[in-house]
């Protein structure tokens, strides 16, 4: 069905300095809530993104996946246990675009991708067009092709990537070309190798990496990538052995940053890791940063808001125990528990992986403890968060904490942590806790989001606290330590350090000092208003990669 969204459209007329075309690739988009279409932090970001590129008018459209199944729905097991369910999609709020392309994979010549237009209307975000292969006509491996976000199979991994990346490239094609094309993370990549043989010059090509983990930098054999399709043609043996890297492989963020104009890491301390990540490998310029943010619109409270505008701190703190409230009744249907809005809610939210240390309190129980029967100064502590369906020392942290928890009144691990718990767990928290290893934190947004809602931030050094952080201030910050020690040493230490500022600065300050804590919950609203917005953020985009 042909509509005006089967060519470029925009419901506005670009403003000037936005006019350059541009195409946003991402894996993932955390839109909204309803469109289960992303895992964790990267989906936030481009969902946040596409947001501010609307609302600034910015001549850009997102390019994703309509994946069937989504990244997976989290329940319980009869124990309280982590379940992943697999439960499948269907949105009445997507339209077909009538754009159908074919993609070469495997020893298929022709499977097709059919693209599907999120309006802008429906959600306040750009025209969003989310490819899949779930098509009459496709074999049935094909047709699976688009069934779940970060598909454990290699195989599948390797399709999805192709199939994001060219049939991306094509639908953009159809819609008739974009003047920039802009890839998050190395998934897509695929895109640049299919353009540039088409003639995209390399001024068109942009590229963000968002991660120094192993796992968000994909590397695969560079002969078996050939087999599938990757390249959109069969490179000849010496075509491939320019593309190869690390004794026949393919580094998909080392590739993307050779084939891009311009590339950014997600904060001012990540590009200085990157930079020296990737600087053993030849054709890669300067990665500079540009700073990830959140959109201020979608996960401020209102409320919140006007009272930090007009410095009330009676309606402050009116508002945060109706939030804390709203937050406690979660609680309470999934634990049956009930927390209580006087005392201070210490919140751990975000995609658990074992470098984020989302147990830390637990490294020394006998400080847990104390902290937890302290009638002083009481506490309540909420974790949540997605680890990867496959990721088993991830799932047993998040099994760890849920059986610690169980029986301790004012311990909670909440299940299904997607876009609406996160907003709750944001304006219902006092208390933000970040605590990855130093360096393995590119960003992290949530504590931005956090800040927004008067949330202040106790966290690690590292991602965007730099460019933020006053300690006692407007955050509390833990020491920074050498990250080249061994890990049980950082481990250990940061631990001790954690417990020494919430024992010493943060709760005295809380329970005592009143008037001071108020000052720092506004103080931290300033000073991440408007500087880690994501309206900054588009607009930086276009300003100095997209130039």
């Amino acid at each position: 069905m042909v509509n005006e969204y089967s060519k470029w459209h925009h419901p506005y007329k670009p403003a000037k300095k936005y006019d350059k075309k541009v195409a946003y690739f991402s894996m993932e988009f955390g839109i909204h809530q309803a469109l289960k279409i992303y895992s964790g932090g990267l989906g936030f970001l481009a969902g946040s993104h596409m947001r501010s590129a609307h609302e600034l008018k910015q001549n850009m459209i997102g390019v994703g996946m309509l994946w069937k199944f989504g990244y997976y729905d989290q329940a319980r097991n009869e124990d309280q246990t982590l379940r992943t369910d697999f439960i499948e999609k269907t949105y009445n709020f997507l339209e077909d675009t009538g754009i159908e392309v074919e993609v070469p994979l495997h020893d298929n010549p022709a499977v097709k991708v059919r693209a599907y237009i999120l309006k802008p209307e429906i959600f306040g975000c750009v025209p969003m067009y989310l490819l899949s292969t779930d098509v009459e006509g496709n074999d049935h491996l094909s047709r699976t092709i688009t069934n779940h976000l970060y598909d454990a199979n290699e195989i599948t991994r390797v399709s999805q990537s192709i199939i994001l990346g060219i049939g991306g490239a094509k639908v953009v094609e159809a819609l008739g070309g974009a003047d920039v094309y802009h890839l998050n993370e190395g998934h897509a990549l695929p895109a640049f190798y299919y353009l540039r043989d088409q003639g995209i010059k390399k001024e068109q090509f942009a590229f963000t990496t968002h991660t120094p983990e192993k796992a968000g930098n994909e590397e695969r054999d560079a002969r078996h990538l050939n087999r599938c399709g990757f390249f959109g043609r069969t490179l000849s043996e010496e075509e491939l052995r320019k593309e190869m890297v690390n004794d026949g492989m393919i580094n998909y963020t080392v590739s993307a940053l050779r084939m891009a104009n311009k590339s950014n890491a997600v904060s001012k301390l990540h590009s200085v890791v990157s930079n020296d990540m990737w600087k053993g490998f030849e054709g890669i310029d300067k990665i500079i940063p540009i700073t990830n943010a959140q959109n201020q619109n979608y996960w401020q409270d209102e409320e919140i808001k006007k009272a930090w505008k007009t410095k009330s701190a009676k309606k402050f703190r009116t508002r945060k125990a109706e939030l804390k409230n709203e937050l406690f009744d979660v609680v309470l249907n999934q634990t049956q528990k009930r927390f209580d809005p006087n005392v201070i809610t210490i919140v751990w939210a975000r995609r658990f992986a074992g470098y984020k240390r989302a147990d830390m309190f637990l490294y020394d129980i006998k400080r847990f403890e104390k902290l937890l029967s302290n009638e002083k100064y009481p506490v309540q502590i909420i974790w949540a968060g997605k680890p990867y369906p496959y990721d088993f020392y991830a799932i047993d942290i998040f099994n760890h904490l849920v059986n610690y928890s169980k029986n301790a009144k004012n311990l909670a691990v909440l299940t299904g942590y997607e876009m609406d718990l996160s907003k709750k767990l944001k304006c219902g928290s006092d208390i933000w806790l970040n605590t990855p290893r130093i360096t393995r934190e590119a960003s992290g947004t949530s504590g931005m989001t956090a800040s927004f809602n008067g949330s202040v931030n106790l966290s690690i050094n590292d991602g965007w606290i730099p460019e933020f952080e006053k300690h006692g201030e407007n955050c509390f910050v833990l020491p920074e330590l050498d990250h080249k020690r061994p890990v049980w040493e950082q481990d250990e230490e940061d631990c001790a350090n954690l417990y020494d500022i919430l024992e010493n600065e943060v709760l005295p300050t809380y329970y005592e000092k009143p008037k001071k804590w108020q000052e720092i919950v506004f103080n931290n609203i300033t000073d991440v208003i408007p500087e880690f917005t994501s309206h900054r953020m588009a607009e930086q985009y276009y300003k100095e990669l997209y130039k």
